[in-house]
């Protein structure tokens, strides 16, 4: 039983240094760090650890642990102690200070304390700021060495608890992944013979791309003291070459996500443009590259308004109307069919385009949702963007627009600020793209179970098995927070290839009205896309019977 206890000891031991990863320090800063399990307790000097990072040397009090792992994990955390967050002191303060920001604090100070036992919230906060301003810069070593007192606790208990809570959503959305998987096997509608085209390679037309500078006036009713928006649009006009350009052409518009820009999706603009559609794609103000950067540069004080929970939709709307306005005076544009128009949105911009479609902000799922009690214990990321639409005023918001005929959703948070009520209701052909790798808005609650929610005839759901919140993002044209590999995940111009094919047969099939790509848009052609290592599979049906292997 005591060989029992001291193993369990040395394993939460190890789910505690995991934990470190993410902290700080500063003034004396701590000499050790404490490990508690209810009334067990251990301790190991913070000194021992960093000789151990620095040179991989075991002292006495590293040794009683490393007996119960693998060297492959002692490597891990000799990496995780010394690997740098490439942050400024400037980031990492303005960030720390905002809604979001203090969310997440409030969550590590449950797990990690100063050894007076309160709440670790300020004492982490110092610790980040300061490691951040430190020559070596923000790791987790040089946060225990910047952590406000002599004594740093770790509750191993609350530590498992989040750890058990992330396992089971792991594992039901690997059980979800099987289902879909499984589905999609079992479809049997065949492809058209001959040879099998590859929907992803450039088409036959070139393309003009034109910069515009919008300027909407009628925002005074979300924008304080009726201030004008402002924002930049680059359209993708096609220009015929081996063939002519259709009397009527389609539509497209791309919304990015959150701290993204217009070129974040250039790939995709320019490959559906190539196959003939004209392509525009605004930039959102309120909630791109740009007001990251002023969070950054201490110009502004939060990620991004709630206003911009309306303001989106609208950028959209005021574009459409400015094409339609163009398409009066401009012979460039007299051939586009504003009537019929395909949107695509990333995360943010998922949000965007399924409000337009018609799913209503759903202010009683948002305030169920966003509890401080649920916020602060969620495993969603995304749940702290969301929750900032509850400030809105609850009213109702003409987000809607008959133009919109189709809609793809890459990435989309949808749990609270839409809910089950709010995306019923959307009527248009709509497809899901989800990665079930993403740690920013989960698969599980943020995409698969949604979609079971659609009631649309016309609907369809591709899963990128380890594909990540960014797998589908080129790097933009302005300078955004740096991104890790480990973060954007592996081979993004493989999930880059699958959206360029599955967005060219959605929008061929549901605004061109080209029929003979509808067999494109089936889980036999996925297979034919599929590739290593990021497989794919996409399903048009799925219920929550079958989700839970009824």
């Amino acid at each position: 039983m005591r060989k029992f206890k001291r193993l369990k000891v040395a394993l939460c031991a190890i789910g505690g240094w995991m934990s470190l990863s993410v902290v700080s320090r500063p003034v004396w800063g701590a000499e050790r760090v404490f490990l508690t399990y209810g009334i067990l307790e251990r301790s190991i000097s913070v000194s021992s650890l960093e000789a151990y990072a620095r040179t991989g040397t075991l002292d006495s009090d590293l040794y009683v642990y490393s007996q119960y792992v693998t060297p492959e994990q002692l490597q891990t955390l000799r990496k995780a102690l010394l690997t740098r967050a490439d942050l400024t002191p400037i980031a990492v303060s303005q960030f720390l200070y905002t809604q979001q920001g203090e969310i997440l604090l409030r969550r590590l100070g449950q797990i990690i304390q100063p050894d007076s036992r309160d709440t670790g919230f300020f004492a982490i906060r110092a610790a980040l700021i300061l490691a951040s301003a430190d020559p070596e810069g923000l790791t987790a070593l040089n946060v225990l060495r910047k952590f406000p007192t002599r004594g740093l606790r770790v509750d191993l208990q609350r530590s498992l608890d989040i750890a058990g809570e992330l396992g089971n959503l792991i594992n039901q959305t690997n059980r979800a992944t099987q289902t879909i998987a499984q589905l999609s096997n079992t479809e049997t509608t065949p492809l058209p013979g001959g040879a099998i085209p590859d929907l992803s390679v450039r088409g036959a037309y070139g393309f003009q791309k034109e910069a515009l500078r919008l300027v909407d006036r009628s925002r005074g009713f979300v924008q304080a003291l009726g201030r004008e928006r402002v924002f930049p649009v680059d359209v993708y006009l096609p220009v015929a070459r081996r063939q002519p350009l259709s009397a009527s052409i389609p539509v497209v518009v791309i919304s990015h996500g959150l701290g993204s820009d217009r070129g974040t999706f250039r790939y995709l603009a320019e490959h559906l443009a190539s196959h003939g559609f004209a392509v525009a794609v605004p930039e959102h103000p309120g909630s791109n590259a740009k007001q990251l950067q002023a969070l950054v540069g201490g110009t502004v004080n939060e990620v991004t308004s709630p206003s911009e929970f309306i303001d989106r939709p609208l950028d959209i709307k005021y574009l459409l109307d400015e094409l339609e306005r163009r398409a009066n005076t401009d012979s460039r544009y007299q051939r586009l069919n504003i009537k019929q128009v395909g949107l695509l949105g990333q995360s943010f911009g998922g949000y965007t385009v399924m409000a337009l479609a018609g799913a209503p902000i759903n202010f009683q799922q948002l305030q169920r949702s966003c509890q401080p009690a649920e916020i602060d214990r969620t495993l969603n990321l995304s749940l702290l963007l969301q929750c900032r639409a509850g400030a809105l005023p609850p009213i109702s918001y003409n987000l809607s627009d008959s133009r919109v005929k189709a809609i793809i959703a890459i990435n989309p948070i949808t749990s609270s600020v839409f809910g089950q009520a709010a995306i019923a209701q959307i009527e248009t052909p709509t497809m899901i793209i989800t990665g079930n790798a993403d740690t920013v808005a989960p698969a599980l609650p943020e995409q698969i179970q949604p979609f079971t929610w659609l009631k649309a005839p016309e609907r369809y759901l591709a899963l990128i098995d380890r594909g990540t919140h960014f797998s589908a993002l080129q790097e933009g044209d302005a300078q955004g927070v740096p991104l890790p590999p480990e973060v954007i995940g592996e081979a993004p111009n493989v999930a880059r290839r699958y959206v360029n094919a599955l967005g060219l047969a959605f929008f061929q099939t549901y605004l061109a009205n080209r029929s003979d790509y509808r067999p494109y848009l089936s889980a036999a052609y996925a297979r034919t896309l599929s590739q290593d290592p990021l497989r794919l599979n996409l399903v048009q049906s799925l219920t929550v019977a079958q989700l839970n292997g009824e």
